[in-house]
């Protein structure tokens, strides 16, 4: 702890520069990316619900039984 750091190459910021831009670009895309799969997907649930209705009970498949004619 008492002796002098090593000495630092003087390429070595221009590198973590370059390596730190490349990897907030990429973060950056992939949240964007993240972004535009949800807004896809609540359009595409949204486009669905409103064509299938799926809250609305589906029609009878049998007529009820007649009885007392």
């Amino acid at each position: 702890m008492e002796g002098t750091p090593p000495p630092v190459p003087p390429d070595l910021y221009v590198e973590v520069v370059r390596r730190g831009s490349r990897m907030l670009r990429r973060r950056r895309a992939a949240r964007r990316l993240m972004w535009l799969l949800l807004v896809v997907a609540v359009v595409v649930f949204a486009v669905w619900a409103a064509t299938v209705q799926p809250w609305v009970e589906p029609p009878s498949e049998t007529t009820p039984p007649l009885t007392g004619w």
